[in-house]
């Protein structure tokens, strides 16, 4: 039995995917007496389904060797297309992750959409949401790695624009599909140029043909890796491909706990697979560096600006996206696993706190809430618990996660590791910031009529309270972490005390009596970070610009060029049209004589070449 569970676990994508179909009945108002409720219970059961399926198979396959299934699909032209999956202990480990919570978060739905008609609509698209990744950690080809990633952007565009009935939710659905867009088109790009250079799109070969490839074109190959990058970029929301996840904020805030935690790191899924590739070209992977760099800083700042409840979360995600990058960059594959996993846990836990206020609260400005913590004990509880897990606090999970990036660039380059720490501070600044406004101080008018949620919501919040304090030690038993023995004591103190430092001034300055709101003492700096960099603005003066000049150049050749020309040739036809009908007599000899004279003319023109050098001559010999 267990053998069949863990040979059958390509199915897992195939539940989730099922229970999606099963719900769309409800999606148009086809089934209408039961109300769109059942779209969801049908959804939770398959996804249960799947978690069991899953969770067994992952039991079974711990400390086994990975295996692969072969499915042909396609074979033309000496193109040969096979789904390949891998089956391993990480792989099924992603997806008992993406499934469990995924079903915490259709738990939480069910409160959080009670009286919501788009049910079915909003299920279906979990449920896609759901087998796109699963399949993603599944799969070992890059190019359906590709088409997966696309499924995943359409599934974005459709989830933030559930409610299309809003200006904003239509304006932030468009953004987030096109801005994703820019990111997908290079990297198809790279997809296409790795092939003829390879030959194959499976994980497993390229990581051979890198390991044994030593004469290929060093420009070549970093033009096809810096492609591969791009889209992760976007999914992964760092700069400056991040304001799609700002956007995306403006959709249902259960779509918004499985894509801030676990959608966010396809892209650095899909990085870490073509690791082996990406090492062969030092430009790419300072390129990833850099862009981490940028992400995690530049996130981190402008967390600490902003003053939207939604919006100071999607930074914090940019930000920590950024140093999976830099682990991905300095070939921390462990280290850059180890991130993603402590994150998913973590930043779902805050979207869940955060969300049951946006569920009963007027605002979502955080400045105008307050005291929050006398009425709403347990969401202020989590909320701690997973402030706490996303920063480097002992022995919480990302403490462990963050040490072992910052342990293995601590000989190499010491410089990454003043980078972590300091964003570690930033990010601890940021998130007690948020907790001192909308927890600590008094109870403001906004904030005065807001009780804890109901069970629905509660329930999986506090199953995944449980699972972020739990962590470490499940991680312990399953060996994944150092003992402190061996631990970097320099590197630990120092993200400890980093910690401690963006904590307490938080705390000092959001948890004390200083007045509110706190300013930066030059106001253009508070700019920059509130109004993020101005990158809305330099999109605006440059990429959106620049396609509104080419959209109106285009439009004015097709206008005065191409329908000109068309336009010249039509009148043209009226105008000797009308002429020969006037010199038309209907009679059958005029008729053979217009022929046989055009006949002529075309003779003599297609044999001129080889008597009209000849009666050149004779004009020549007249004239003399």
């Amino acid at each position: 039995m267990g053998q069949y569970l863990l040979e059958s676990v390509w199915l897992v994508p195939i539940y989730a995917l099922i229970g999606g179909l099963l719900a769309i009945p409800w999606s148009p108002g086809i089934i209408r007496k039961t109300g769109p409720r059942p779209a969801g219970y049908v959804n939770l059961i398959m996804t249960f389904i799947a978690f069991l399926h899953s969770s067994f198979a992952l039991s079974i396959s711990w400390n086994q060797p990975a295996y692969e299934i072969f499915i042909p699909w396609l074979e033309t032209a000496g193109l040969r297309l096979s789904i390949d999956l891998e089956i391993s202990a990480i792989s099924l480990a992603a997806i008992t992750l993406i499934t469990g919570l995924n079903l915490l978060a259709q738990i939480y739905a069910i409160g959080y959409m009670e009286m919501d008609w788009g049910w079915g609509r909003f299920y279906s698209l979990l449920g896609l949401f759901e087998a796109g990744l699963c399949a993603l950690a599944l799969t070992n080809n890059l190019f359906f790695s590709y088409v997966i990633l696309e499924v995943l952007t359409l599934g974005t565009y459709l989830l933030v624009g559930l409610w299309f009935s809003q200006p904003l939710v239509v304006t932030g659905a468009r953004d987030a599909f096109l801005t994703k867009r820019v990111g997908d088109l290079f990297l198809l790009m790279g997809v296409l140029a790795i092939y003829p250079l390879t030959g194959t799109w499976n994980y497993n070969d390229l990581a051979d043909w890198a390991a044994t490839e030593g004469n290929v074109n060093p420009t070549l190959i970093s033009l096809v890796c810096l492609a591969l990058i791009a889209g992760p970029m976007g999914k992964c929301a760092q700069f400056p491909l991040h304001l799609w996840l700002d956007e995306a904020m403006e959709g249902p805030v259960p779509s918004t706990i499985l894509r801030n935690s676990v959608v966010v790191a396809s892209g650095a899924w899909v990085l870490i697979k073509l690791q082996p590739v990406l090492n062969l070209s030092p430009i790419a992977s300072s390129a990833m560096v850099g862009v981490g760099v940028v992400s995690a800083v530049g996130g981190s700042l402008i967390a600490m600006a902003q003053i939207d409840i939604k919006r100071c979360l999607s930074y914090s995600v940019s930000t920590y996206m950024g140093l999976v990058f830099i682990a991905v960059g300095t070939q921390q594959d462990e280290a850059a696993l180890l991130l993603v996993l402590t994150h998913a846990c973590a930043a779902a836990l805050l979207v869940m706190s955060t969300g049951t206020i946006v569920w009963n609260s007027i605002t979502q400005d955080i400045t105008q809430l307050g005291g929050l913590w006398s009425r709403r004990p347990i969401s202020g509880m989590a909320y701690i618990v997973g402030v706490l897990g996303l920063i480097a606090f002992p022995p919480l999970g990302s403490f462990w996660a963050l040490l072992k990036l910052a342990s293995g660039l601590w000989e190499t380059q010491p410089w990454l590791v003043v980078v972590i720490v300091a964003v570690n501070a930033l990010t601890a600044i940021s998130l007690t910031r948020e907790f001192g406004l909308v927890w600590g101080g008094k109870v403001k008018p906004m904030s005065a009529r807001s009780p804890e949620v109901s069970w629905q919501m509660t329930l999986p919040m506090m199953i995944l309270f449980g699972l972020v304090l739990h962590l470490p030690l499940i991680l312990q038993n399953l060996s994944l972490l150092p003992t402190w023995a061996t631990v970097n004591k320099d590197v630990a103190l120092l993200l400890i005390w980093s910690s401690i430092f963006g904590c307490s001034i938080g705390g000092v300055i959001y948890l004390g009596n200083i007045p509110k709101p706190v300013r930066f003492p030059w106001k253009g700096l508070q700019d920059l970070f509130a109004y993020d960099f101005y990158t809305p603005k330099l999109y605006r003066g440059s990429i959106v610009l620049g396609v509104d000049l080419l959209s109106k150049l285009t439009d004015m050749v097709d206008r005065f060029v191409v329908d000109g020309i068309v336009n010249l040739v039509g009148l043209i036809s009226l105008g000797g049209g009308d002429n020969l009908k006037y010199s038309n007599s209907g009679q059958t000899q005029f008729y053979m004589f217009t022929v046989l004279l055009g006949v002529g003319i075309l003779g003599m023109i297609v044999t001129w070449q080889y008597w009209g050098n000849e009666f050149l001559q004779l004009i020549a010999i007249g004239h003399q």
